[in-house]
């Protein structure tokens, strides 16, 4: 059930639905277990039968009642035991709880098709519509009563039963046909896997599939702390892990699903109100704010209790939902092929731009900058959901004097970047204190002015990530195969605790990884290889120097020769070159007097990296010409760059009227090449640039000595 081992509440009565009130584990404290090697195959197979019957039992009180009736830890006992029995006997276990936890990773969802028609109702935020559909409906069949639901803003789902054990789930889709996600919903520790009571021979139940509001939170903020963009509502979440193909994936993301129709069953309840409880008591998650009412006004008073304690609610509505309770008033009301005619939707009106901030947390950049990001209850800004906003840096949330928990308005700086703008009900204790210790790496802060950063330099794991994929990017070394993704799980498998373990690297450690073959293993490397002596401009650009680009970075190559020039630079010399100012030239002398930083270009030099010094001016073949690069070339941008600059030239990074030429490697951005079109700048390809130099007497591809 979880990780932690405190002990939960314990219910003091229990009504078991899936299990015997004798079983033995029902109840805390757990009991002392024979050996599994000790048992026949029959004990065994009882055994398991009880474990199974009261696991079921322990998920339906936590999952659906949210009234635990063991602790964690006893819970995880019989989970352990069960699981043990399961192995040791190679017992049957398709309907078994130990299935939940996912699978083998599926190539592509497959579609199938629903049982019955999944389709839509009519809906609106007017009161108006939801009388005129009232007075339709009672033209039609007379008096009726409603019944009065949550509209949840979650992911449809249709789930089978054959003979009360789970055989398939799907999305909506198109309302005839859906993906096929069984794999996927099995993991929902609130859709039972065998229903209680006496279920029908055959039932397809319609739920909404969602994550819950506190989970969605958790998950935003472990997001964000890993540089991931978080999800923007917890509508997104839902949907994109319900369709992720590896159901391991599903089973670690909290997932619950509610159950609020019958499609189709052998047996059919009489009215909607019966349903609901036959659901109930097949042990499906239900929602408990349900209300029946006889008038189009008391549904109207209904939808607006639940808009008033909407932000209250551990899950996502966005509206309520009104159905004619008798099934025969139903059958006789029909349905379009696309909506029934029996059941309305009347909406809240759209969030507007004030929202509440549900955490802060602080995110490490690659160059150690400390950002505090806001995360919020989704809101609507300018027509894009919103779930979190930047706090820029501590000046600014002084400034703001904003806190988790306060009211804020939020507004799309420049139309784009999502900022919290003011604070309109200061609800927190005070406002956010960025940590005096980096929150990833626990090395101690630093401020420089309005901005913050860490001081564990290469060695932080949060600009660790960032480093290697910086290192690797086409602009610094272009390593393919340093992807952020494949980045991330070699430092969380250990496999690289700092940049020069890149160079330690075998095949073997990376074919045992999830995800990888022996090729890619062998590709990568084999491109981290060929990166041990690479031209200093790169390597300097690849160590995320602040403020050091391609520019600066073949500024200091020129001017230093080496890489050993570059770290016993003085700051006064460093200013002496041109670009580097006086804030340019603190921020590499502060980065190369940074003791893990030294240690890092240490290390990386002691595993052979070896940069290549540069020829300080090779003559002026170039003078006066001016190139723009585009895609990949066989040599780094950089280092295409630098050799333009030591024959005289320069290269810039956009075109404009002043460019000469324009250089389209592969893969090449289309803004460029349209820019060149429009202004008539020459447009050469790799071989051509390489024809052009040959002509003025420059070597190409460059080597150190060029």
């Amino acid at each position: 059930m979880s990780d932690d081992p405190s002990p939960r509440p314990v219910a003091d009565g229990i009504d078991p639905v899936y299990a015997d009130p004798d079983n033995p584990y029902l109840r805390d404290p757990p009991l002392e277990f024979d050996p599994v090697e000790s048992l026949s195959r029959a004990a065994a197979e009882a055994q398991a039968a009880d474990l199974r019957a009261a696991i079921r039992e322990h998920d339906r009180r936590y999952y659906v009642l949210a009234e635990p009736s063991v602790s964690d830890r006893a819970y995880d006992d019989l989970f352990a035991r069960l699981r043990a029995l399961e192995a040791r006997f190679d017992l049957p276990t398709d309907a078994s709880p130990t299935q939940r936890v996912g699978g083998e990773p599926l190539d592509e969802l497959d579609t199938v098709a629903h049982v019955a028609p999944m389709l839509s109702i009519q809906q609106s935020v007017e009161a108006e519509d939801l009388r005129e559909f009232d007075r339709r409906v009672r033209a039609t069949v007379g008096d009726v009563n409603y019944v009065c639901e949550p509209k949840f803003d979650g992911l449809s789902v249709e789930i089978v039963y054959e003979d009360g054990a789970y055989v398939r789930a799907a999305t909506r889709g198109d309302g005839a046909y859906g993906d096929d996600v069984t794999a996927q919903v099995r993991t929902i520790r609130s859709v039972p896997l065998v229903l209680a009571g006496d279920p029908p021979e055959r039932l397809a139940v319609r739920g909404e599939v969602f994550f819950p509001r506190d989970a969605f939170h958790d998950h935003n903020r472990d997001r964000v702390e890993q540089g991931e963009e978080p999800f923007a509502n917890p509508r997104n979440a839902a949907a994109g892990t319900l369709r992720q193909l590896d159901p391991g994936v599903v089973a670690d993301r909290p997932l619950d699903c509610f159950a609020y129709d019958i499609l189709d069953a052998s047996e059919t309840p009489p009215s909607q109100r019966a349903a609901l409880e036959r659901l109930r008591g097949w042990g499906f998650h239900v929602a408990d704010r349900i209300e029946v009412v006889d008038s189009a006004e008391d549904a109207i008073d209904y939808r607006d209790d639940r808009l008033a304690e909407r932000e209250d609610l551990n899950y996502e509505i966005d509206g309520t939902v009104i159905k004619v309770d008798d099934r025969g008033a139903r059958a006789e009301l029909g349905a379009t092929s696309r909506a029934v005619r029996w059941a309305f939707a009347y909406k809240f009106p759209p969030r507007a731009s004030v929202t509440r901030v549900t955490d802060i947390v602080v995110q490490v950049g690659r160059t150690g900058r400390l950002t505090p990001v806001a995360l919020l209850d989704p809101v609507d800004v300018g027509g894009v959901t919103v779930s979190r906003a930047s706090l820029h840096n501590p000046e600014e949330i002084q400034r703001l004097g904003v806190g988790v928990g306060d009211e804020v308005r939020v507004r799309r700086a420049g139309d784009v970047i999502p900022e919290v703008a003011a604070v309109i009900d200061h609800r927190a204790d005070g406002a956010f204190a960025l940590p005096e210790t980096c929150p990833v790496c626990d090395s101690p802060v630093e401020r420089d002015g309005p901005l913050a950063f860490c001081t564990g330099g290469l060695t932080c794991d949060a600009q660790l990530v960032r480093a290697v994929v910086h290192y690797g990017s086409r602009d610094a070394l272009d390593i393919d195969g340093l992807g952020e993704e494949r980045v991330q799980q070699l430092v969380d498998a250990g496999v690289i605790e700092s940049l020069p373990d890149l160079y330690g690297l075998s095949v073997e450690d990376l074919a045992d990884l999830e995800g990888w073959g022996e090729t890619s293993a062998e590709n990568l490397v084999e491109a981290v290889d060929a990166a041990r002596s690479p031209p200093l401009p790169d390597f300097l650009v690849a160590l995320g120097i602040p403020e050091v680009g391609g520019s600066t970075a073949g500024n200091l190559a020129r001017v230093f020769a080496d890489l050993d020039g570059v770290l016993a630079a003085t700051e006064d010399e460093l200013r002496a070159v041109d670009d580097v100012g006086p804030t340019v030239a603190e921020r590499i002398r502060g980065f190369f007097a940074n003791d893990r930083n030294r240690a890092v270009v240490a290390g990386l030099r002691e595993v052979g990296v070896d940069p290549e010094p540069v020829e300080t001016d090779a003559g002026d073949a170039l003078d006066g010409v001016t190139f723009v690069f585009t895609g990949s070339l066989s040599v780094t941008r950089g280092a295409a760059a630098d050799l333009i600059e030591r024959h005289g030239g320069a290269a810039t990074g956009s075109v404009s009227g002043n460019t000469d030429y324009l250089v389209v490697g592969d893969d090449p951005g289309r803004t460029k090449r349209d820019d060149a079109a429009e202004t008539g700048v020459p447009i050469l390809d790799e071989d051509a640039f390489a024809d052009l130099l040959a002509d003025r007497g420059i070597g190409y591809p460059p080597t150190g000595s060029d």
